[in-house]
């Protein structure tokens, strides 16, 4: 049985509304709707959503969308935020409109365009970057870029 799908995923702060298969969620941050496989079953409580799933072969699924929809929620209350370091002596990063202009040793420099829902904050220096967003997917991977 999935540890992480009996979990209970606190909603204090987002107001939720199920309609069927589809969580519509709604925090002061983002909102959206996110929607459940058949084979899973979700109740509310007053601040409390659970995932309810009967089929042990679809115990993978049931934890991979509780904690999808819990990123989903908390991402809506208050965001997600990656912090990074470049290291180097002359090294380092200038925002430049909606664009990163990165500085790291080459003949040129280097020009990343942030996606739609992404902030960079960029210190004084250059080197600490922190990458902030609603949804904890993109984050993560405009991080590894």
């Amino acid at each position: 049985m999935s540890k992480i799908g009996r979990k209970s995923i606190d909603i204090t702060g987002v107001h939720v509304d199920i309609k069927g298969q589809e969580v519509h969620y709604k925090g002061p941050m983002a909102s959206g709707v996110y929607t459940l496989p058949d084979e899973l079953e979700i109740q509310k409580t007053d601040t409390q959503l659970r995932i309810m799933s009967d089929n042990k072969k679809k115990n993978a699924q049931w934890g991979l969308h509780r904690a999808l929809l819990a990123n989903k929620i908390k991402g809506a209350l208050q965001g997600f935020e990656q912090k990074i370091t470049i290291v180097g002596l002359g090294y380092k990063a200038q925002l430049q409109g909606r664009s990163v202009k990165f500085a790291l040793g080459y003949s040129h420099k280097i020009f990343f365009d942030l996606p739609e829902g992404i902030t960079i904050e960029i210190d004084k220096t250059g080197q600490n970057l922190i990458i902030k967003s609603t949804d904890k997917e993109q984050v993560g991977h405009v991080a590894s870029m």
